[in-house]
Formats: C-alpha cells, sequence, structure tokens
C-alpha cells in the first residue's frame, strides 16, 4: 500500500492542489482567472496555438495554457506511454498473453459503455443538446490509473485478484485513450507528411544510438561501444528526437502532447517489466528507467499547472455536458465491464481470475469511473473554451465521487477484502 500512496503523492496531491485553487479561484475572480490561463506568452512564435492576425495571416501564440497542455504534458503522456509499452512489449508484461484477455474485453466495455451512455442520453435530451455536446464522446472513457489503483486497493485489499485485473484494464485502458486522442481529437487540419519528421526522430535515435552499438558489440563481454555511447550522449539523443517529434505532431495537426510518443520505443529499455507501480524499477538502470526517474519531480509540477489551467470552472457552468459525463462514467463503465467481461470470461471460456467472482467487474466498473486527469484533458480539447467545455469539465471533476461509489458497491455485494 504505501509504493501505491508513494505514487499518488508524488503525482496527483500537485494535481488536486493546483484544481482546488483554479475552483476557488475561478469563482472569486473568473475574469482574472481566465487573464492569467489565456496569457500570451509570446507573439508570432514557432510555436503555440494557430490562429490569424488582424491581416488575416496565420500565426501562431505560445499561451501558458498552450505552454502545459500541449508542450509540457507530453512529459507525462510520455511516462504514461512508457508504462504501456513496457506492459505490451517486454518479457512478463502484464498485456501479454491470455492473461490480458478478459481485461482487455472488458476495457473495451468499459469504453463502448461510457460512449453508449454518453450519446444516447445526449439523443434523449433533443438534436440542440446532441448537436453541442456529441463531440465529448470520449470523456467519459478515461480511467485515471493512479487513482483508480488506489481506490481499487482499499475496496478490495492489495491481495485481492480484482486489483491486478483493474490494473491491467487501466492501462489497457490509457493506450486506447491515447489512440483516441491521436485519431479523434486531432488540433488542426491534417498534415500527415510531418509525421515522417517524427518517424526519422525515433528511427534515427534507434538505429545510431541504441541498435548499432549493440550490434557493433556482438561477442564483447564489455560492451564497449554501447557502454562509450551511453556515457557519451546519455539521454541527449532522445531528447533532441523528442523535440523534433512534438514539432512534427505539432504541424501535422496531431495532438503535440502525444508527440514524445513514437520515441518511447526508441530508448534502451529493461528486457523485463516488474509491473506497474513496481518497487523494483528503482533499482534498473536501464536508460528508459533512469529517464523516467528525473523526470519524476518537474512531471509533479506539470500536472500541478495543468490543475490550475484546467480545472477552473464555474458551479454556475453545470449544464447537460456534465450530467452527460457523469453518467457515461457511473453508469457506462460497471455496465460496459460487467456485460464485455461476462462474454469474455463464460461464453467465450477465457475466464476470469481465481479467487475473483464474475460480480467483482461491478465494483472494478466503479472504480475504473474515476476519469479526472486524463478526462479532463479530452474536455479541453473536445470542445472550445466557454459553457460546454466548463461543463464536461465540472464532469470530469464529479468523477471523484465514484470512488464513494466503489465503497458502498463493494459493501453491498459483499467483496471479502484480501491483504497480501
Amino acid at each position: 500500500m504505501y509504493r501505491v500512496w508513494n505514487f499518488v503523492t508524488n503525482y496527483s496531491l500537485f494535481l488536486i492542489g493546483g484544481a482546488i485553487i483554479a475552483l476557488i479561484w475561478a469563482n472569486l475572480n473568473p475574469d482574472s482567472y481566465h487573464y492569467f490561463v489565456d496569457y500570451a506568452i509570446v507573439d508570432d512564435f514557432f510555436i503555440g496555438y494557430l490562429h490569424e492576425d488582424e491581416n488575416g495571416n496565420l500565426i501562431r501564440t505560445l499561451t501558458l495554457h498552450y505552454l502545459v497542455n500541449d508542450v509540457l504534458m507530453a512529459l507525462f503522456f510520455a511516462i504514461a506511454a512508457k508504462e504501456v509499452w513496457e506492459a505490451v512489449i517486454l518479457k512478463n508484461g502484464s498485456l501479454r498473453g491470455k492473461k490480458a484477455a478478459t481485461p482487455l474485453f472488458a476495457t473495451a466495455g468499459g469504453m463502448f459503455g461510457p460512449i453508449a451512455v454518453y450519446l444516447g442520453l445526449a439523443a434523449v435530451m433533443g438534436s440542440e443538446t446532441y448537436s453541442a455536446v456529441a463531440n465529448g464522446w470520449a470523456i467519459p472513457t478515461a480511467t485515471d490509473i493512479a487513482f483508480s489503483y488506489l481506490v481499487g486497493r482499499m475496496v478490495f485489499g492489495a491481495g485481492h485478484p480484482a486489483v491486478r485485473f483493474l490494473l491491467l484494464l487501466a492501462i489497457a485502458d490509457d493506450a486506447a485513450g491515447l489512440l483516441i486522442l491521436a485519431i479523434f481529437y486531432p488540433s488542426a487540419e491534417l498534415a500527415p507528411e510531418w509525421l515522417l519528421l517524427s518517424l526519422g526522430a525515433s528511427v534515427g535515435a534507434f538505429i545510431l544510438f541504441n541498435w548499432l552499438p549493440r550490434r557493433l558489440d556482438r561477442g564483447d563481454q564489455l560492451r564497449t561501444r554501447s557502454t562509450f555511447v551511453r556515457k557519451t550522449f546519455s539521454f541527449w539523443p532522445y531528447a533532441v528526437a523528442g523535440c523534433l517529434s512534438w514539432y512534427g505532431f505539432q504541424e501535422s495537426g496531431l495532438h503535440p502532447a502525444l508527440g514524445l510518443l513514437p520515441i518511447v520505443p526508441a530508448i534502451p529499455h529493461a528486457d523485463r517489466a516488474f509491473g506497474f507501480f513496481a518497487d523494483a524499477e528503482r533499482h534498473l538502470h536501464d536508460l528508459l528507467n533512469q529517464m523516467e526517474h528525473a523526470l519524476k519531480y518537474p512531471v509533479e509540477i506539470i500536472l500541478g499547472l495543468f490543475g490550475l489551467l484546467n480545472a477552473g470552472v464555474e458551479f454556475s457552468s453545470m449544464g447537460p455536458a456534465t450530467w452527460l459525463v457523469l453518467a457515461g462514467l457511473i453508469i457506462g463503465k460497471p455496465i460496459g465491464i460487467l456485460l464485455f467481461g461476462w462474454v469474455a470470461a463464460k461464453p467465450l471460456g477465457l475466464g476470469i481470475p481465481e479467487g475473483m467472482r464474475i460480480i467483482d467487474l461491478v465494483v472494478i466498473g466503479f472504480v475504473a469511473a474515476i476519469g479526472f486527469t486524463v478526462s479532463l484533458f479530452v474536455a479541453s480539447v473536445a470542445f472550445d473554451a466557454g459553457p460546454v467545455q466548463d461543463a464536461a469539465k465540472m464532469g470530469a471533476l464529479f468523477s471523484f465521487f465514484a470512488a464513494v461509489l466503489s465503497f458502498i458497491a463493494g459493501k453491498v455485494l459483499m467483496v471479502e477484502k484480501q491483504e497480501n
């Protein structure tokens, strides 16, 4: 439990603090808050949001909001991608083999369920409401890994197989969320040729500073060339490649916060995964883990700024999008996870972990309904700044109440806690 709480305090308390300050500030003095959020750092710059100037020319302006959401949050998504990459590709990765089949099915249910509830209820509210909120369909598909894992361990106990099931589901949900952001929420008109810059940066860094030194070291137990490259260049080739890849994403029209994702697989990494939150990773000295550890404190500050710049919504802004996001999360998640998980476990015969009941999927669904971080991020890109975006963000913030529902569901369904 200490390891999980340590992770949450490291990466989430700053986020919560920033969100609380933003809520108070936006409700006491909304004008000064929005002036702060939209403060223009540099006009007519090579990075920033694209818009027309007074002469009709397209220029980019670097605002504080763009700096945090589109530039600095790329480091947060890179860390998330690192965990997904290890879970999929490395020996003993948690998303490899048959053991991940049922959680992956449940993940699909945990995404389709919220989408169906969100769009279905929006359609019932009328065509005008549907048109206004439809683009936010992906907001309730998100699961906040850190908070859901913490709540899951508190509900089920650290040794319950449902906790590992929840973890696999949350990691897969994270991977799917990254794909949704890339495909369905471009930041501008698509210019896919710019992705060649991202691809070239990743492939070039991998070949020159990862694959080639190891290739030349075949038969050399001292790994002379690999050691020389690591000590001489360290992380700098990948940092430069990351900047190029990020710029390629910005110019391509894909959301630039995902711009570091192509570089993660190119970085030298350990040959096995110890699992998300694994304490053993502190002792790994591969470059990928070293870079993650080095980013720990910067990402804490970045998440605090993200909360400060995105959670500032006035309570009067609650509207249809608020309740649709909440309904998608607290109704769609449990139903979707239960339905798809049952189909995988029973009719398809894939089974569930020993010691876990089918009804536990309902509790897992409520735990996974804690959206928060990624839900806030998707809300900020799904809607233009204004009442609908603010209402959707309020729904993402209210998703914390899913934790309360998780404890209630655990009691009603008689979950037996299993500690280590």
